[in-house]
């Protein structure tokens, strides 16, 4: 049994309550919640919106919160915390090369993890997006890897009734250009304002890494130059990940 700590932080404690509820007993209502932890339905509301956020939790259409994809066991976290640490010295050199902010992620079925984020020293630039959990086809990392995946694979994961896809045939398009061009590009997909350039890590892993900038920052002439620190920062961290 463990002991309560000297200093308990409570919305870090109320946060992982939360957590811990949804990943074992299942969905829960904003005043579900409040009334499990004894708190305002206001707040409550505001702590299931930060799990929604870092991926925790997901909102139902009845607008109820469960498990979300970290949650469900998005990938064993051994392997990830081995990317995370050969990964972020390389983002660091990769950031300061650019002057963008870099990211490195893992792909688990639909979903892209984010596992490691460094950001850039502009006033205006993408914030870091470690633990941000979003769709693996619209993410440029996680369109990189799929553009490595066979086509049947890919049609077989987005074929079902209810898959978030609602153009496969764009998505196939899309993929083949970017297998052949050797990167992938988030033109606004996620985030109106934000262009971002993936390529696939080397190996089994389901890893890519990005550069992620504001649009208006976007200039086509540089975009060779980009892919290029991107593949080989690539490359590194694969020989070191064996």
């Amino acid at each position: 049994m463990q002991n309560e700590p000297v200093y308990r932080i409570r919305s870090v404690d109320h946060a992982l309550h939360l957590a811990a509820i949804l990943a074992q007993e299942g969905s829960l209502s904003p005043s579900e919640a409040a009334e499990r932890l004894g708190v305002a339905r206001s707040t409550a509301h505001r702590l299931l919106t930060m799990l929604v956020y870092r991926g925790f939790a997901e909102q139902d259409p009845d607008r109820r919160y469960r498990a979300g994809p970290v949650l469900r066991g998005a990938r064993a976290s051994e392997p990830v915390a081995e990317l995370r640490r050969i990964a972020l010295p390389h983002l660091r050199a990769l950031t300061e090369t650019v002057a963008e902010t870099t990211n490195a992620m893992v792909v688990d079925g639909e979903d892209v993890r984010f596992v490691a984020s460094v950001e850039c020293t502009h006033v205006l630039r993408v914030g870091e997006r470690e633990g941000r959990v979003l769709p693996a086809h619209l993410v440029s990392g996680g369109r990189a890897v799929l553009a490595g995946l066979p086509e049947d694979e890919v049609r077989a994961r987005y074929s079902r009734p209810d898959s978030p896809v609602t153009d496969l045939d764009a998505l196939l398009r899309d993929l083949r250009r970017f297998r052949r061009q050797g990167f992938a590009v988030n033109d606004g997909r996620t985030e109106e304002g934000l262009t971002a350039i993936g390529v696939a890590v080397p190996g089994p892993a389901g890893a890519a890494l990005s550069i992620a900038l504001p649009t208006a920052r976007f200039r086509r002439d540089r975009l060779a130059g980009w892919v290029g620190e991107l593949t080989a920062t690539a490359e590194r961290i694969a020989r070191e990940l064996g």
